[in-house]
């Protein structure tokens, strides 16, 4: 226990210089800073028009008032920023180390490979624009359904947040491992990405085939749903116990075949 602690504290130490390094990296051009913040600020934008489409037309899905798909919407632009600025810019980078060479000067470092590998930049241009806007947007939905708030609601929709935030890093880090394998794996990542824009609204949009692949076959369905659902009260006891050990079983699968993965990793000089 001592040892996992210490390696943990470890880890979360250099974590924190990984995003000192890449918050001064992003300094040193400010002005390419300023303008992916932009851009994004004005992608962002785009999404309340969206969002005040969907108010003008008053509708309702499945018994969804339209104050809640505002919770919904607003989930899965926190959730966006986060993969993006967290993870994908990470995960884009995988194909290129394999293809050329550069995981080897990788696998000599004293640390996790995974963990450098898929933690090491942050886009903050990316990431603060979609959640302080995603965050804006739960509020309102939040206080004009007039949930209540306490520890208990809060704290339940922390925790989904949180295992949204653990299936993104899981079932989209697979999809680049497949680099190890094959030379041509673009196509493989357009879908897996187009599988996230799945989220932006209410599930029970889809059929209840779509649902039951979506929640238990390929999880994406609860990286942002989930939260919304808990404090509407319509996620169900079958589906909380699903939710707390869906990311436990898929970070084993991860695990797995990124030890495979590097298994059959052949260096530029190999």
């Amino acid at each position: 226990m001592f040892k996992m602690l210490k390696s943990l504290r470890k880890h979360a130490f250099i974590y924190t210089l990984f995003v000192k390094h890449s918050l001064m990296s992003q300094m040193e051009y400010r002005v390419n800073f300023l303008m992916g913040f932009l851009v994004e600020t004005a992608y962002l934008f785009a999404k309340f028009l969206y969002v005040i489409i969907v108010y003008d037309a008053g509708v309702t899905m499945d018994g969804v008032p339209i104050d809640a798909i505002l919770l919904f919407i607003g989930t899965y632009t926190m959730m966006t920023g986060l993969y993006w600025g967290l993870f994908a810019i990470n995960f884009i980078q995988i194909p290129d180390h394999v293809r050329t060479g550069t995981l080897d000067i990788l696998l000599t470092k004293p640390i996790s490979l995974q963990f450098m590998m898929t933690l090491r930049s942050v886009d903050f241009g990316l990431a603060i624009p979609n959640v302080l806007g995603g965050a804006a947007m739960v509020a309102v939905g939040w206080t004009r359904l007039g949930i209540v708030v306490d520890l208990v609601t809060v704290g339940g929709f922390i925790l989904f947040i949180g295992i949204g935030f653990f299936m993104t890093y899981t079932l989209f880090l697979i999809p680049q491992l497949l680099s190890f394998w094959f030379i041509q794996t673009s196509a493989v990542n357009d879908i897996s990405n187009g599988l996230f824009e799945v989220n932006n609204m209410p599930m029970t949009i889809y059929s209840k085939w779509i649902q039951r692949i979506g929640v238990y076959i390929i999880p994406v369905l609860l990286i942002t749903n989930f939260p919304s659902l808990f404090v509407l009260d319509r996620l169900n006891p079958s589906l909380f116990l699903w939710a707390l050990l869906s990311p436990i079983i898929f970070m084993g699968i991860t695990r797995l075949i990124w030890s495979k993965a590097i298994r059959n990793y052949n260096s530029s000089g190999g």
